[in-house]
């Protein structure tokens, strides 16, 4: 694998990316989905002593055990926003311990991609070696990239009005309007706005613009 150009930093939010090789679908249907948001959020944490895999076989008891005991520790990154795409998945991330963002995404690959290798008899990689990640310089940045990582399924038309979009299941849309969930950073981005409404409003007034939106051109990946 080659060497990363750019420094991934501690206490600093990156945009990252990364899709399936020759753009092969990496997420075909609703479970394959909801076991890669799995996957995201258990390997974000650092004391893990046992794999997803081995995780999702115990008891529901035991599971709400370790992730209590999980919640209070240290995490690798936080997840600012999110969303999976057929063939690709945007991140929004923040690091928060020295190469944190290598080996959340190192697990979180390698884990989703024996999951999906195993349900399709097939071997190999899934993903590009090297993901892509470019820092966020300013919160303007930050709340124009959350935008766009969230419009990706209207962009795409995997959704046909923006209406739809907070019913998108596989994005961080649905956890900015709500508020008991704690799976998904959402203070960072919303402490820009007076409250959730807003936010929503900023997303999906602007939803027709997302193509030429010069603010972050330079972090379009594909």
């Amino acid at each position: 694998m080659p060497g990363r150009l750019v420094p991934l930093v501690t206490d600093e939010i990156y945009h990252v990316f990364n899709r399936g090789i020759n753009r092969q679908p990496t997420f075909t249907d609703k479970r394959e989905y909801q076991r890669a948001i799995d996957t995201l959020m258990f390997y974000r944490h650092t004391k893990l002593s046992l794999s997803l895999s081995k995780f999702l076989r115990l008891e529901n008891e035991r599971q709400n055990d370790i992730l209590k005991l999980l919640n209070k520790s240290e995490q690798l990154v936080k997840i600012l926003c999110y969303c999976l795409m057929p063939n690709h998945f945007h991140l929004l991330l923040k690091q928060e311990r020295d190469n944190g963002i290598s080996k959340f995404l190192s697990n979180m690959q390698n884990s989703y991609t024996r999951y999906f290798n195993i349900k399709h008899d097939r071997d190999g990689s899934l993903f590009l070696d090297q993901f892509k990640a470019v820092r966020i310089e300013t919160d303007e940045q930050l709340v124009h990239v959350s935008r766009y990582i969230h419009l990706n399924p209207y962009t795409a038309y995997l959704i046909k009005s923006i209406k739809e979009l907070e019913n998108y299941h596989w994005s961080s849309f649905r956890k900015y309007m709500e508020k008991a969930d704690t799976t998904v950073d959402t203070k960072i981005i919303l402490g820009f706005f007076k409250d959730m409404k807003t936010y929503k409003k900023f997303v999906c007034d602007q939803a027709d613009y997302q193509r030429n939106l010069k603010k972050i051109e330079h972090l379009l990946f594909e």
